[in-house]
């Protein structure tokens, strides 16, 4: 297959992802938007005027980063998990199966797809956080590479829910009973500086606590977590997904019968 044909066959997927998820707006980029209004009314505004500063942060300042990166995530993981696995109950999954497209060109596409939605709906987030505080970039190149990382990392987690679910509960376990307790014991609320020594190190092997943290230094200059390591680790986790993923396309995992 020719670069030129691979490149046809990437953009083909992409377009089709993006289509797909502006088409239906309201279900897509409408819920998160309201979703984080009402973090930041409730936590930042009502809640944030009584506990006052963290970390030397007035608390919706704070708070902002973390919302911003929950956003990212939960939209570029859902954007992936539904599309290819709507797929796999259509059963049009097997048009690109029989076709000369690579796997790596497929698996590129629905995470580039996953990628703009929830990149898409950070900046919306972004937009509507700026009503409720100001905002300054301390390291604008941190910033961007950590909230694209994290996008591209579980647009690759809702990738490998797909291939494996086989009923349509199935995609929604993860994100219930895997992402959200994650994501709300990351340091999204607080910094881990008040957790006792044990569950400080607890946290440390929550992989959403380095992406919140190396979002929150690129906007704020803050981290519990040295920016250096947090980058690291998402690259790992992202190697890791990547391999996965395309061993499973290989063998054909949950999509061949």
């Amino acid at each position: 297959m020719s670069p030129q044909a691979k490149l046809t066959a990437f953009m083909t997927i992409v377009v089709r992802e993006i289509r797909r998820f502006t088409r239906i707006w309201p279900q897509t980029l409408l819920p998160p938007a309201v979703t984080m209004t009402l973090y930041f009314i409730i936590f930042g505004n009502l809640i944030g005027s009584r506990i006052g500063q963290m970390e030397g942060y007035d608390y919706m300042s704070f708070i902002v980063p973390g919302l911003i990166m929950m956003s990212v995530i939960t939209s570029s993981y859902a954007n992936v998990v539904s599309s290819f696995f709507s797929m796999k109950f259509q059963r049009s999954i097997e048009e690109l199966l029989v076709s000369p497209v690579p796997n790596y060109v497929i698996l590129a596409g629905y995470v580039a797809g996953g990628m703009v939605r929830g990149l898409g709906v950070g900046l919306i987030v972004t937009l509507l956080s700026l009503g409720f505080t100001d905002l300054s970039l301390h390291h604008p190149l941190v910033t961007v590479l950590t909230v694209a990382l994290t996008s591209m990392l579980f647009s690759l987690g809702g990738f490998i829910n797909a291939m494996l679910a086989t009923k349509f509960d199935d995609i929604s376990i993860v994100p219930t009973f895997v992402l959200t307790p994650l994501t709300y014991l990351g340091g999204v609320f607080y910094s881990i500086q008040l957790l006792p020594d044990f569950w400080q190190g607890v946290s440390m092997i929550n992989p959403i606590l380095y992406m919140v943290n190396a979002f929150r230094y690129g906007i704020l200059g803050f981290s519990d977590v040295h920016v250096g390591i947090s980058l690291t680790m998402i690259m790992v986790f992202i190697t890791l997904l990547i391999v996965l993923s395309l061993r499973m396309l290989a063998r054909g995992k949950g999509i061949r019968h």
